[in-house]
């Protein structure tokens, strides 16, 4: 008979710094180069972002202490598809780990149409070469499909070239994208054309049915003003929770894993709050800027920082690493949940397979590979119906990590009435979040659009088909095991 799919090990080949940069990585993608113009300083000014961002990270913090104990009580990889497992049983596991796979896994094909979105700001129109389409009012090029087929077919190569190649290549784009963006900071501190006087409105703009543009004040408009900003936390800050993916390749003590993970997170807060701040203090008259569809804020201000082709270069380089370290990471998470729901039986036991000679999950990462590169070809604006659902995903996945920790904790009589409450906090948080993206609440923008609610409800009814046909799969299985031991006997 085959071997146990418990059996299939991987080698223990991550690093501190590894981990670190497989979090961060995932915490910082294209939107934290972007949203500035996009979001945050329309929204939030340059200080209700920052306060946002900093509530929100605390929020994030407060969630961890319950990852880091669930790894040290359950260090396989699965994460909290395995916490929910161990603490409520079969089907809200599967319920947990479908909804990740959609979170993770929609993140792989989203930062990889990026690539065009970075290439057209730096290069305009360089990629718009070949046949074109449009999809969701966004014009799809031929250039823009094969440029990030290219790099998702790399990066799936090297994560099949085994873990440790992958950590090497994911730290040096972490590293290169903290770097890039200190030297913005300094570069901004130490320049001429700051102007601290640009830095209001503090709060964000409203813009009247005149057209002016008129900040936001009074108390109404600070609390909106932060709230527009903190009510996509998870989704700013998705990437610390990918850490107890990768769980059993860690080569070093689980109690290292908090600090890790709050490491990651005041590193993301760092670029959210860098980017933001640095547009501001640059851009005279920035609401005007933005408000007239002025081109890539962030752009702008490191050519005014730096010149024309530095600010090109090092934000290009920022911006550049942030995706690929986002593409390297998510495909890590994405497998790796893949791989030990199907060592589990919730999936075809062929993703709980390791390969022997490079000890890493290839069909899964094979899998996910084949699905990401159908997202080129729907284009960015198709895609984020998809991404709605990382939010929930992980709100989800927040959840039931917090309260399997606390339950754990109960049961084992470990921690103390401090760390039993982070965890009921970390709880209502995911709760919360999960309310506040499919329930519309006042103006916060974040709630699903159609496209995105109908897009949940697809993929709720294949989680239950899938559910059922794996579930009859492994019946099947069983009888036919059963069948076979007699003549094995003989």
């Amino acid at each position: 008979m085959n071997k146990p799919q418990e059996q299939q090990q991987f080698k223990k080949k991550l690093n501190p710094m590894d981990v670190w940069a497989i979090a961060f990585g995932c915490i910082i993608g294209w939107g934290a180069f972007i949203n500035p113009g996009e979001k945050f300083l329309p929204n939030s000014g340059v200080l209700g972002t920052a306060i946002a961002i900093a509530i929100g990270a605390l929020i994030m913090i407060v969630i961890s202490v319950s990852y880091a104990y669930m790894i040290r009580k359950h260090p396989k990889a699965g994460g909290e598809f395995i916490f929910a497992k161990q603490c409520f049983g079969r089907i809200p596991a599967y319920i947990c780990g479908w909804f990740l796979i959609a979170a993770y896994l929609s993140n792989v094909p989203l930062n990889s149409t990026a690539l065009g979105l970075v290439v057209d700001g730096l290069a305009p129109g360089a990629l718009h070469f070949g046949f074109s389409y449009t999809i969701a009012d966004k014009t799809i090029y031929l250039g823009e499909i094969l440029l990030a087929c290219g790099v998702l077919i790399l990066f799936a190569v090297i994560n099949m070239l085994g873990t440790k190649k992958a950590g090497v290549v994911q730290t040096i784009l972490a590293v290169l994208l903290g770097t890039t963006v200190v030297i913005l900071v300094i570069a901004t501190i130490a320049s001429p054309v700051t102007n601290w006087d640009n830095i209001g409105p503090l709060w964000g703009y409203v813009k009247l049915p005149s057209g002016d543009l008129e900040a936001k004040y009074g108390a109404t408009g600070i609390m909106s003003a932060i709230l527009a900003t903190l009510a996509i936390a998870p989704w700013a800050f998705v990437g610390f929770e990918t850490i107890p993916q990768a769980a059993e390749e860690f080569k070093f003590s689980f109690k290292k894993v908090i600090f890790i993970m709050i490491i990651a997170i005041l590193f993301g807060t760092f670029v959210y709050i860098g980017n933001n701040t640095i547009t501001a203090l640059v851009i005279e008259n920035w609401p005007e800027y933005i408000a007239g569809g002025g081109k890539w804020p962030l752009l702008y201000a490191a050519q005014k920082i730096l010149g024309e082709t530095a600010g090109s270069i090092i934000l290009g380089t920022a911006v550049l690493s942030a995706i690929l370290s986002g593409i390297m990471g998510f495909y890590m998470a994405s497998s790796r949940l893949i791989f030990s729901m199907g060592r589990e039986g919730y999936l075809p036991k062929v993703f709980g397979t390791v390969d022997k000679k490079h000890s890493v999950p290839q069909v899964a990462i094979l899998f996910c590979l084949i699905f990401s590169l159908v997202g080129p070809f729907l284009g960015r604006n198709a895609l984020s119906w998809f991404v709605d659902m990382a939010s929930i995903g992980t709100s989800i996945g927040f959840g039931f990590t917090c309260l399997a920790a606390f339950l754990t904790m109960k049961k084992d009589k470990d921690g103390n009435l401090f760390t039993k409450i982070l965890t009921i906090l970390g709880f209502a948080f995911g709760c919360l979040f999960v309310v506040i993206q499919l329930v519309p609440i006042g103006n916060l923008g974040v709630n699903f659009s159609i496209p995105s609610y109908i897009i949940l409800g697809v993929w709720i009814v294949l989680g239950v088909a899938f559910y059922f046909i794996q579930k009859f799969a492994n019946k099947k299985q069983v009888e036919q095991v059963i069948q076979e031991e007699p003549k094995e006997e003989k």
